[in-house]
């Protein structure tokens, strides 16, 4: 079946070289993630000085494995907030971990001080709420005095109301503290790029089992569970949404993978959205048919739209250009096709889709102004398809900015056309 239908010899290459028996192993020296959690601490503890803080607050799993490169639970403790760590203004950092984790930061340099964490929502604390929010409001504000020199200025990136209100009480000035660890990941250092070089390469094998089982009778959720298995067992960690759909199921887009089975010739598009090795996105987008069909007229039509507006939009972008001259030289989506347009012309990304983010020229009043900066990464989308249309094409490729324009990061290649 593989020879019958896989006749793109460019795609081949893009399979794990060890086959179906093994998973892929990074070539990436330990010295390079070393050299990458230093820069990440210093770019935070940069930002805390930079706003006058006496140290930032952070519960968010990514701004922690950002910080101190500490993973425990991620994706639990987005809804459940077990985990927290500070970083000071004078370098001490803190590591509340969930009881019996402390292991977890044994050989890592980035954080030495690891307590038991004092979580307080109401599925560990219950009625006795007031208790533990004062007890672990009492803690903070603690070492805020032991560290911060008389500064009570505490940076926070997500915290509950009660949290809130009891730092409040104690004399802390809360500074909104996703502004800090936003621009902190924003700069890629070349170590970063080549952590995060090694997750494309993982994903892309798994977008090449995705080609491979692009076949008739096979449903949406069948095939995307060919990306989480090649990532999963190659040491990724998730894929953050579910967006590959099929045929009808892809207009409009934002359907989820599902149990629609797939037709030959049916278009199949997908985003990637995926967490790899050293907690690096992939966020990369393909559209193809169900059996490796040639496109049909309006299929053509569609992709040809879409690839026009990645490579256009790549062709202008380069550090230094702001957010409304990046607008106005952009390509201009034609009338019929924005009923059914994307909701941003790129993004940031990094350990997730992160700042900066573009609306689309027709979406500009709700921008915000920036500059791109030189090492930042940006993906550039596209999605095109006619409000009354079968089927949408739903491109994506993720680049490092530089001066003089933009370096491709993911290599798989578009579909010939």
């Amino acid at each position: 079946m593989l020879d019958a239908v896989f006749s793109d010899d460019r795609k081949k290459s893009y399979f794990n070289p060890e086959g179906k028996d093994k998973p892929m192993r990074s070539p990436v020296p330990h010295s390079v993630l070393v050299k990458a959690r230093d820069y990440r601490r210093q770019r935070m503890l940069d930002q805390v000085i930079k706003h006058d803080c006496a140290a930032i607050l952070m519960y968010d799993p990514l701004n922690i494995r950002y910080t101190f490169d500490l993973s425990n639970m991620q994706l639990w403790g987005t809804h459940n907030p077990f985990h927290y760590a500070m970083l000071f203004a004078d370098s001490h950092s803190i590591n509340f971990e969930y009881h019996g984790a402390e292991h977890l930061a044994d050989g890592l340099a980035t954080v030495r001080d690891i307590r038991p964490a004092k979580s307080w929502f109401y599925f560990s604390a219950g009625n006795r709420l007031d208790e533990r929010v004062n007890a672990w409001a009492d803690e903070v504000v603690a070492e805020l005095k032991a560290h911060g020199g008389g500064n009570m200025r505490l940076a926070v990136d997500k915290l509950e109301p009660m949290g809130t209100f009891a730092l409040a009480e104690r004399g802390v000035t809360i500074v909104e503290g996703q502004e800090l660890t936003e621009l902190a990941r924003e700069i890629k250092s070349a170590d970063e790029l080549e952590l995060m070089k090694w997750t494309i390469r993982v994903c892309e094998a798994g977008m090449a089992r995705i080609w491979e089982n692009s076949l008739p009778g096979k449903t949406e959720q069948e095939i995307w569970a060919e990306l989480h298995y090649e990532n999963i067992r190659s040491g990724g960690e998730w894929i953050e949404t579910r967006l590959l759909t099929i045929g009808e199921h892809s207009n409009p887009w934002f359907s989820e993978a599902s149990d629609f089975i797939a037709s030959e010739g049916d278009i199949i598009a997908f985003d990637t959205d995926l967490i790899g090795p050293y907690g690096y996105c992939a966020d990369i987008s393909r559209t193809w048919t169900i059996g490796h069909t040639k496109f049909d007229a309006k299929q053509h039509e569609l992709y040809s739209a879409a690839l026009e507006q990645i490579e256009h939009n790549c062709s202008i972008l380069k550090a230094g250009m702001t957010a409304r001259e990046f607008n106005e030289k952009s390509w201009q989506i034609p009338e019929k096709y924005q009923p059914c347009r994307y909701s941003v012309a790129l993004h940031g990304v990094g350990l997730c889709d992160e700042y900066p983010s573009l609306p689309l020229h027709p979406d500009f009043d709700r921008a915000y102004d920036f500059t791109f900066e030189e090492n930042s990464v940006i993906c550039v989308e596209s999605l095109i398809g006619e409000e009354d249309g079968k089927e949408c094409v739903k491109l994506e490729t993720q680049v490092v900015v530089t001066p003089n324009g933009v370096e491709a990061l993911d290599t798989f290649p578009w579909e010939d056309i």
